[in-house]
């Protein structure tokens, strides 16, 4: 044994360390990459590596394994499967080294990232619709499923994503009669968990949804609504397919709930009265569906998924029809994606998320779609100063949900592929930007590239938006929550004249303020989910610029439109002296009761809104000013305004201290007196009063 060669007793190390972690545990050491992924191992390929196993490789296998631990960069651990670290060792990985010398030691690792030619990755699917519609609950339906369970390999709960394996997906689709375990060749499906547009939005790749399939959930009692109707013009937009979950069956009247059936079973099994309601609620639907453009069909009617969409009836609530849902995918992502779904080696990889994670420090949510990540590549993603070069130091996913009671809640990988959620520990993340790519440098030379690159794709989003002239500032955390949040402005006719990513700093303060002369009700910013910087608080307080922060769309715009709101009453009461609106009177002449001041005169309303306090003057005498009208009165009530139509008694008053005018002498019945206003009173109406005025007010 002392003659052996070093890298033997390296093996022998790795073997003993390993060997005391079995016996403590009873088990082998399995992570969710081993459960779901075919092991290309020298082993047995349904078992992952034992130590046992280690002392009788072959020695030209032995060599392979030697030769792979001593190329592994010094920073990682020498061991031949993944496994939780103590915390000394991720002191250790954390250690700097320079990246020129790190991209050289990248061509040297060993780790294994063969793939077979035509294999499927797993579809990376998410989760549309309204709110209430049951989104949260299907995902967590999907997830209970298997934790009741309690099977091997059961569903993991990724970063930013709930991974469904293959087996698992057998057994749920199995009441199915359509649903051929044995032609099952995707390794299982990727479901973003935060259902919505903001997830959506944030999983682009150079401009294209990396979204696969979408599940599109919809409440059968309610069809259609205004989300449902956004989610949909979002998937035309990103040309990405869909499957319609028509939720909450249990809903309809006596319906009687088994979820262990197909739903096509269960439905022959209900009352009539059930039954005849489902058959109508479901033709109201396809009719939606049909004023948006689109085809929609039972998914057991189906037989064209080019054009029509299938509805699969699920009930959140009872599990019914969970089964069906599952199916529909699989079937649709086998006939219709399986091209898309081919696994390539080329990196497609997505920032989801940037996380703080304590005793980590700030780490990033990617989804991996495509290709690899290791330990050790140096990475290149956006960041709200620029773009930001770090190397990953680990890899996390958590342990399957059986054993989310170990202490430590990940397991650390050195190689991972796509498609799958992993948390990536780095340097620098503090100011990194979810919704763009990262990138992996192969060369010292890439880097300036790629760091253009993801500048230039950034560059593109931010100036693809449309700005106003005059606006408020909206400040998000990432791309797809400031997307979303300017869908929103649009469609509330809230203007926005400026953009960003990430905290708020002095700088934004600063841009905002170019509002205060042009528009002070619009010297805002709108911060979505983003951080406030101390130093930018003090100026805005300074400079008199309104900060709004909030972590839901609809309390940011509650906030802003109430704040509006109340300038806009103060404004109304500062000018309403200058409100002089338009109008144009006829004299009634059986109607005049006093001809000289103040005047007493009856009036027919041609056009506009004759108000109290409006200045009147006589355009066919060179615009001469006689008087303001000091009240108006109808049938022996007092008016502050009446309409275009109306007949009213009014007294108009001298007020500017020059001689009266008289009627009979200065004008007559055959005179219109309108309403005297300036440039200064039409752009006071225009800011402050339109909504008092119609259209017609205008012409």
């Amino acid at each position: 044994e002392e003659s052996e060669a070093p890298a033997e007793v390296v093996v022998e190390v790795v073997d003993e360390k390993l060997s005391a972690k079995e016996e403590s545990s009873g088990e082998d050491v399995v992570d969710s990459w081993d459960q779901i992924e075919v092991s290309r191992r020298s082993m047995s390929k349904d078992e992952p590596v034992k130590m046992n196993d280690v002392r009788t490789i072959e020695k030209s296998q032995s060599c392979d394994l030697e030769q792979s631990i001593k190329s592994l960069p010094e920073s990682t651990p020498k061991v031949a499967v993944e496994q939780s670290y103590p915390p000394d060792i991720v002191e250790e990985t954390a250690e700097e080294r320079p990246i020129g010398r790190s991209l050289q030691r990248l061509d040297s690792m060993s780790v294994d990232m063969s793939y077979e030619e035509g294999s499927l990755r797993s579809p990376v699917i998410c989760v549309l619709g309204h709110v209430d519609t049951g989104k949260t609950k299907i995902l967590d339906k999907i997830r209970r499923t298997n934790v009741q369970d309690s099977e091997a390999g059961g569903i993991t709960q990724q970063i930013g994503a709930t991974f469904v394996p293959q087996e698992t997906l057998k057994a749920q689709a199995k009441m199915v009669p359509e649903f051929d375990a044995a032609s099952l060749r995707l390794p299982g499906l990727l479901i973003i968990d935060t259902p919505g547009h903001e997830s959506f939005s944030n999983l682009r790749s150079r401009g294209s949804s990396l979204c696969d399939l979408a599940v599109l959930v919809v409440d059968i009692m309610h069809s259609l609504e205004p989300q449902t109707i956004e989610s949909i013009n979002l998937l035309k937009q990103r040309k990405t397919p869909c499957v319609v979950a028509l939720n909450k069956v249990d809903r309809l009247y006596d319906w009687k709930g088994n979820p262990n059936k197909d739903i096509r079973q269960t439905l022959k099994l209900q009352q009539s009265n059930a039954t005849i309601e489902f058959r109508e609620r479901v033709k109201e639907v396809i009719g939606h569906f049909a004023e948006q453009g689109l085809n929609a069909i039972l998914f057991w009617e189906n037989k064209d998924l080019d054009d029509y969409i299938s509805l699969v009836p699920t009930s959140a609530h009872t599990g019914d029809g969970m089964g069906n849902l599952m199916a529909a995918i699989v079937h649709f992502c086998q006939t219709k994606l399986s091209k898309r779904l081919e696994f390539k080696p080329a990196l497609q990889c997505t920032v989801l998320e940037v996380k703080q994670i304590s005793g980590l420090g700030t780490t990033i949510d990617v989804i991996l779609v495509n290709g690899f990540l290791r330990v050790g590549d140096i990475i290149v993603v956006a960041g709200s100063e620029g773009p930001i070069v770090s190397q990953i130091r680990e890899l996390l996913m958590p342990h399957p949900l059986r054993e989310l009671r170990v202490k430590n809640p990940y397991l650390h990988n050195k190689v991972v592929r796509g498609a799958q959620g992993v948390k990536v520990v780095a340097k620098d993340l503090e100011k990194a930007l979810a919704g763009l790519p990262l990138l992996v440098a192969k060369s010292e030379d890439d880097i300036e590239e790629l760091k253009e690159e993801i500048s230039s794709a950034l560059k593109h989003v931010l100036q693809s938006v449309k700005l106003s002239e005059r606006g408020v500032y909206v400040q998000a955390s990432t791309l797809g929550s400031l997307e979303a949040l300017l869908e929103f402005l649009r469609a509330q006719k809230i203007p926005y004249f400026g953009i960003n990513v990430g905290p708020v700093h002095k700088r934004d303060v600063m841009k905002a303020s170019a509002m205060l002369e042009r528009d002070s009700h619009l010297a805002v910013i709108l911060a979505f989910d983003v951080k406030i910087e101390r130093d930018a608080q003090l100026l805005a307080d300074e400079l008199g610029v309104r900060i709004f922060q909030a972590d839901i769309i609809y309390h940011l715009e509650d906030a802003f439109l109430k704040y509006r709101e109340e300038l806009r009453q103060k404004k109304r009461q500062e000018f309403a002296h200058l409100a002089i609106f338009p109008c144009k009177l006829r004299i009634l002449p059986q109607h005049v009761y006093k001809s000289r001041d103040p005047i007493i005169v009856g009036v027919s309303v041609e056009d506009g809104i004759l108000k109290v306090g409006v200045p009147l003057c006589v355009p066919s005498k060179e615009n001469l000013f006689i008087g303001t009208v000091a009240s108006i009165e109808q049938n022996h009530k007092e008016l502050q305004s009446v309409r275009k139509g109306s007949e009213v008694c009014i007294k108009i008053e001298n007020t500017t201290g020059e001689a009266p005018k008289m009627y009979g002498r200065h004008f007559d019945y055959q005179d219109f007196l309108v309403s005297r206003i300036s440039r200064e009173t039409i752009d006071v109406c225009k800011e402050y009063f339109r909504e008092d005025l119609q259209k017609s007010d205008w012409q």
